[in-house]
């Protein structure tokens, strides 16, 4: 192990909302059908309920990214943007910057795979509530979200594809947005209406 590699451990929740009509396809098929507009633009938002980057504690935080992929997924050259909470100390922007780059390796080491450029990565107030079902994610006027599931035949369950290899996690909650506002990094989006989904997360390497 390098030495400059850190044990470090992600719980909570990430949201994502992207402009796929109907669900993601990436979901089952990891990447290797095209979205349904032949190409990804997305954001995603997580709330880090528990988490460390070696000593420093991540609890609390919250990460927003902006993600701009010409095809499928697996395929890379990926352009992304990424939104660290301004709450974070020095050691934990560092620590989440690296975990959000891959560099950290572990369960986001793909991103330093699948990621052709990198637009920056800002300090930025984010916040990420929950109100009933719905989870709302804001980064100032950057990124404006809200999704909530899907109705299914029971309306106490929540429409899930379960047991997935997906690297989120193998549970995804199907969901849609209210509110999909992007204005950030030179990309102008809204994807209202729009694919969405909900996932708990426990991420960890390396």
């Amino acid at each position: 192990m390098s030495s400059d590699l850190k044990p470090w451990e992600i719980k909570g929740e990430l949201i994502l909302n992207c402009n796929c009509t109907v669900f993601c396809p990436c979901v089952v098929s990891l990447g290797k059908h095209p979205p349904t507009e032949g190409f990804c633009q997305a954001w995603l938002g997580v709330r880090i309920d528990e988490g460390h980057h070696g000593d420093d504690n991540l609890s609390g935080l919250n990460v927003a990214m902006v993600l701009d992929i010409p095809g499928q997924m697996s395929r890379g050259n990926w352009t992304v943007g990424t939104f660290i909470d301004e709450n974070a100390s020095d050691n934990a922007f560092d620590g989440l910057n690296r975990i959000f780059s891959g560099q950290a390796r572990g369960t986001t080491g793909l991103f330093s795979l699948l990621v052709g450029m990198h637009l920056g990565t800002e300090r930025a107030e984010i916040a990420f509530e929950r109100s009933n079902l719905s989870r709302r994610l804001t980064v100032g006027k950057k990124i404006i979200g809200e999704v909530a599931p899907i109705g299914g035949a029971h309306p106490d369950e929540e429409v899930k594809v379960t047991n997935t290899e997906y690297w989120m996690g193998p549970d995804i909650t199907i969901a849609q947005a209210s509110k999909g506002r992007v204005r950030a990094f030179g990309r102008v989006w809204d994807f209202e209406g729009r694919s969405a989904e909900i996932c708990r997360i426990d991420w960890r390497g390396p």
